[in-house]
């Protein structure tokens, strides 16, 4: 593993730097003799806007500390997505649970037209051009793990290509 100096860059010069959006926050009672307990989760996605991301769900006592605990998590799980440019090679539509996304990439300059939770997921991962459309439920948790689901599904030509045992010229002309 590589150290970091004082500036938080590792030895390659690299910086380490992750953007975290906070989707939601939650508050839960749990009734007891004496009354109600209150306790957080919270619901946060972290990405370097270069392609990776990660999903973390925090649960505490405090608003603060279950958001720390949900980047903590999110920081582990980073996973690489494919990207082309500024959007995402193609269409896709995904669901998870009830919550269903249709993306599709755009040109340059459209920007992000996206719900909020998505377009938080969006941010972090570095799209910068997109239409997203929910189709589902509009359950926060489920939408970004659709969302996460469905940019994780995205090939390149030469992968599908390569999955089919065809060319990349057969598949452009079919």
């Amino acid at each position: 593993m590589a150290e970091k100096n004082r500036e938080g860059k590792t030895e390659r010069g690299e910086k380490n730097e992750l953007l975290e959006r906070v989707i939601q926050v939650n508050r839960v009672a749990k009734v007891v003799k004496g009354g109600r307990r209150f306790s957080f989760s919270a619901l946060v996605v972290v990405g370097d806007g270069n392609g990776r991301l990660g999903l973390g769900l925090g649960k505490a006592g405090e608003v603060t500390e279950a958001i720390r605990k949900a980047v903590a998590q999110a920081s582990r799980d980073l996973v690489t997505i494919l990207l082309e440019g500024t959007s995402i090679p193609h269409e896709v539509t995904c669901k998870f649970g009830a919550g269903k996304v249709l993306m599709k990439p755009a040109s340059q300059g459209h920007g992000i037209i996206a719900a909020g939770s998505v377009r938080a997921v969006m941010e972090a991962v570095g799209v910068t051009d997109i239409s997203v459309k929910c189709l589902g439920s509009r359950n926060p948790h489920n939408l970004v793990r659709s969302t996460i689901k469905g940019l994780r599904s995205l090939r390149s030509m030469d992968q599908a290509a390569r999955m089919r045992g065809k060319t990349v010229e057969y598949l452009k002309q079919a």
